[in-house]
């Protein structure tokens, strides 16, 4: 399917014949022993490759395989993917691959907190060094590696404060050292940013926002990088992660409307953003697409487009006048995640997640992901906050 389209690729991959068995959607095949017809085949079975071969529940079902596969084809030069029950279990599964006691992680200093939580707490416990990086370091993250790094962590943008990377230059940095490249690629999913395309090793998603898009599923996914897989699977394995196939179903259900809502979510986001620029209440907008973000030159290079993530930051105030903004919002909910088809507007304070570099603001910042409702709509509620906000303050 490489000369497709995308949005061909994300309807029709993953949906081979001996799995779909003649129906639109790969059905739901539950699994844990799998039966065989002799004590022959069953050792057979098990000294071969079972890469999507049934051997054992936990090695996946055509359930699984579909939208592994699918996730495979969205990604030019990939070889394998694998699904994770979330997407922090998808980013350990991919660190440990790479990294033994001893090691040392190059992990940028705008990621995800749980990110930056195994980084401090379970690999620091089996003996792995974390380095936190500016996200704009660029080429210049050669002057922080050492005889002991192999990997480098990046998440671009940033989901809290959307610094966009030079995914190039530090993956060319990375290939002259043999150094390990991973990258949290939920924001933009590979429709947006094709990772293992720009030599990327290892591209995560959270599978949970976009790629499902209802929020109604924790899932998680990892793919590889030709040459890369066979330690991912083998850590895999032996962490014995896996995903339901019920779970993964859901995710490809989601997956077939993702270009569409991917599409919508980016042009309300936008719209959105661009009007909150022209608010006298708010000192700063952080998208991607706004060349005021940090990083917005290599948006432009690299990527195809923007989700629905991005963050603002108000004109001076309180705490007390940011809730005031966002508990009265009606079309917004509140609450954690993002990339599910309904709004959503938590405030954020990226300086309580930082050590390398320094976060500093205007005001108080609101995170806001923008949904599949009509952006007028939002832009009205969004006003009324804006005044509840400029109330609040005195």
């Amino acid at each position: 399917m490489s000369d497709e389209k995308d949005a061909t690729k994300v309807v029709q991959a993953g949906r081979r014949s001996e799995w779909t068995q003649g129906i639109v959607n790969p059905p739901v095949w539950r699994a844990s022993t799998i039966l065989y017809d002799s004590v022959a085949e069953l050792r057979a079975r098990g000294a071969a490759d079972t890469h999507h071969k049934l051997f054992y529940g936990r090695r996946g079902t055509p359930t699984q395989w579909s939208l592994a596969e699918a996730l495979t084809e969205l990604e030019p030069g990939a070889e394998a993917t694998l699904l994770y029950p979330s997407g922090v279990a998808a980013v350990a599964a991919a660190l440990l691959a790479v990294l033994s006691p001893g090691d040392e992680l190059l992990l940028v200093d705008s990621a995800y907190d749980p990110t930056r939580n195994l980084a401090n707490g379970l690999l620091e416990r089996f003996g792995i060094t974390t380095t936190f990086y500016d996200p704009l370091i660029g080429a210049g993250i050669a002057e922080l590696c050492t005889d002991r790094t192999r990997a480098i962590f990046m998440e671009s943008p940033g989901s809290l404060t959307f610094e966009v990377q030079d995914i190039p230059a530090i993956v060319a940095v990375a290939k002259e050292r043999g150094i390990a490249t991973l990258l949290d690629n939920t924001w933009a999913t590979p429709l947006l940013l094709p990772a293992i395309q720009l030599g990327v090793d290892y591209s995560i998603l959270a599978c949970t926002k976009y790629v499902v898009g209802h929020s109604d599923v924790m899932l998680g996914s990892v793919t590889a990088a030709e040459g890369q897989y066979e330690r991912l699977r083998a850590v895999t394995y032996q962490l014995g992660q896996t995903a339901s196939p019920d779970d993964a179903w859901l995710g490809a259900r989601g997956l077939r409307t993702m270009a569409v809502r991917l599409d919508q979510h980016g042009r309300s986001a936008l719209k959105i953003a661009k009007w909150l620029e022209t608010r006298p209440e708010v000192a700063r907008v952080l998208h991607p697409a706004l060349p005021g973000c940090p990083g917005h030159e290599a948006f432009v290079r690299d990527f195809r487009g923007a989700s629905g993530l991005f963050s603002f930051v108000l004109d001076g105030g309180s705490d007390k006048a940011r809730t005031a903004l966002i508990d009265g919002l009606r079309h917004f909910g509140i609450g954690y995640s993002w990339g599910g088809f309904e709004s959503l507007a938590i405030p954020v304070d990226p300086q309580r997640y930082r050590s390398a570099t320094k976060w500093e603001a205007e005001g108080p910042m609101v995170r806001l992901q923008i949904g599949l409702e009509d952006a007028d709509d939002l832009i009205a509620d969004l006003e009324a906050g804006l005044a509840r906000y400029t109330a609040a303050r005195g």
